[in-house]
C-alpha cells in the first residue's frame, strides 16, 4: 500500500452499472471472467430495419427505497441508471455525512438522450399540444444534473462537460481541478450513460466507426479492439460514478481511499473530425507522467481507450509505444462491456481502480491476432499480478485527448 499525505486528491467512492453487472461487485466479478453481454439491440428506437449489436442493461435495480416516485415517473433511461449508480457511490463514501454545499456534481456527456427524444417525436410529432410540460427541461442535459441533485441534496456547483467519447475521464480531470481550487470539498463525476437511437448508430457505423453486419449471427465475436479482424467500435450502455476529494476531506468521515490522482493531462487537436492524432495523444501521455512525477518503467498497468476503430487503434498503439512501457501490461476492457461512450472513460477509470485492488487484471476478449505483439497483453485469462501505479487513456471526436495516472492505495 502507497502512502498519502492529507492534501492528496483520491478516490473514494465507486459506482457502476453496466450490461455485464450492476454494482462493483457483480460488475468485477463478469470482468474478470469475461463475461459478455453482446447480442441485437432491442430496445424501443435502437433499430429502424436494422440490426445493430450492442449491449444493453437489463432488470435497473430500484430506485424506490431512496427515490421519489414522481421523480422516476419523468425521468429518462440516462437519468434513471444515473440515479441507481450514483446512489452506489453516495452510500460507499458516506456522503450522507458531509455538508452539502460542499458537495459538487459533475456530468460527463452532452447529447446524450437522443433515443429518448426520437421516441419522444415518433409519438407526439404529429399532436405536440398533448406532449407532457416536463419535457420543457427533461430534454436538457442539466435534467440529469437536476435530478440528481434534487434527490440527493447536493448543494454545490453541479454541471454537465461534453468531451464526446472522452467526456467521463474529462469530468474526472475537472473533478480534480474543482477540488484543488477549492470550489468544492467532495467532487462526484457522472460518466452519463448515451442513450443511443438508430439514427445515431447508423450515423457511426456510416463514418466508420461502429462496426458493421460483419458478426450479426455471432454478436459475442463482433467485439475486437486491437485485433486484426476489428471494424469498428460496439457499443454497450454503462454508466460509472465516482467520488473525488482531498484526503483529509475522506478522513473526517472515516473513509479509506482507492487510490491517488497522481497526474492527469487535457489537449486538443484543433480537429473537427473523428479521426485521431498521433501527437495530441503523445502529448497528454507525457504531460500526465510529468505531472505525476513519474517515469514510464514506474507504470505497471496501461488501459488504453481501445475502441476497435481501424485507424485509432493503430495510432493510439504508435503513442503508447514511444513511451516504452517496459513493465506495463495491457488489456481492453471495452472488449467486454462494449464502448459507452460519454461514460466510458469514467466506467474505464472505474475498472482501473477494481483491478488494482484486487490485483487482478481481466482479459481481452477476441484479441486473436493483435495488431502488434510486441505489448504485454493480457489475453484469454485473467492474470493476478501486483498494480501500483496505471495510466488511462480517453479520446473523444473532435480532438480531445486526456490522460490520467493512478497510485494504488488499497
Amino acid at each position: 500500500m502507497a502512502n498519502y499525505d492529507e492534501s492528496d486528491v483520491v478516490i473514494t467512492g465507486l459506482g457502476i452499472t453496466s450490461a455485464i453487472g450492476q454494482g462493483k461487485n457483480d460488475f468485477f466479478s463478469a470482468l474478470i471472467k469475461g463475461q459478455t453481454s453482446f447480442g441485437i439491440m432491442k430496445r424501443p428506437g435502437r433499430q429502424n430495419g436494422t440490426s445493430f449489436i450492442g449491449a444493453e442493461i437489463n432488470n435497473l435495480r430500484s430506485v424506490d427505497s431512496f427515490s421519489s416516485k414522481r421523480a422516476i415517473r419523468t425521468a429518462s433511461l440516462s437519468s434513471q441508471v444515473g440515479l441507481v449508480t450514483l446512489h452506489e457511490a453516495w452510500s460507499e463514501a458516506r456522503l450522507y455525512e458531509a455538508e452539502p454545499d460542499r458537495i459538487g456534481l459533475i456530468v460527463g456527456g452532452s447529447n446524450f438522450q437522443q433515443r429518448e427524444m426520437l421516441n419522444l417525436y415518433d409519438k407526439y410529432g404529429q399532436q405536440p399540444d398533448y406532449i407532457t410540460p416536463t419535457y420543457g427541461f427533461s430534454f436538457m442535459d442539466s435534467d440529469l444534473c437536476g435530478l440528481c441533485t434534487e434527490e440527493f441534496g447536493i448543494r454545490g456547483m453541479a454541471f454537465t462537460i461534453g468531451g464526446a467519447s472522452a467526456s467521463g475521464q474529462l469530468a474526472v480531470i475537472q473533478a480534480i481541478q474543482a477540488i484543488i481550487s477549492g470550489q468544492v470539498d467532495i467532487c462526484i463525476v457522472m460518466g452519463a450513460l448515451m442513450d443511443l437511437s438508430y439514427l445515431e448508430c447508423q450515423a457511426l457505423r456510416s463514418l466508420g466507426a461502429m462496426g458493421s453486419d460483419k458478426y450479426r449471427g455471432d454478436p459475442d465475436k463482433a467485439c475486437r479492439p486491437f485485433d486484426l479482424d476489428r471494424d469498428g467500435f460496439i457499443f454497450g450502455e454503462s454508466c460509472g460514478v465516482i467520488v473525488i476529494e482531498k484526503a483529509v476531506s475522506a478522513k473526517k468521515r472515516n473513509v479509506t481511499p482507492y487510490a491517488k490522482i497522481k497526474g492527469w493531462a487535457v489537449g486538443g487537436d484543433g480537429n473537427r473530425n473523428p479521426n485521431p492524432s498521433y501527437e495530441g495523444e503523445k502529448r497528454v501521455i507525457k504531460q500526465a507522467l510529468e505531472l505525476g512525477r513519474l517515469t514510464p518503467d514506474q507504470i505497471d498497468y496501461i488501459k488504453p481507450h481501445g475502441t476497435g476503430s481501424l485507424i485509432g487503434d493503430e495510432i493510439e498503439l504508435k503513442a503508447i509505444k514511444d513511451f516504452k512501457f517496459s513493465n506495463a501490461y495491457i488489456n481492453t476492457t471495452k472488449s467486454i462491456i462494449g464502448h459507452g461512450l460519454s461514460a466510458a472513460g469514467a466506467v474505464e477509470i472505474i475498472a482501473t481502480v477494481l483491478q488494482m485492488g484486487k490485483s487482478t487484471l481481466h482479459p481481452s476478449r477476441n484479441l486473436i491476432n493483435p495488431i502488434d505483439n510486441s505489448l504485454n497483453w493480457i489475453r484469454d485469462k485473467s492474470i493476478s499480478t501486483n498494480i501500483q501505479t496505471a495510466i488511462c487513456l480517453s479520446m473523444g471526436f473532435g480532438g480531445v485527448n486526456t490522460a490520467l495516472c493512478l497510485e494504488n492505495l488499497q
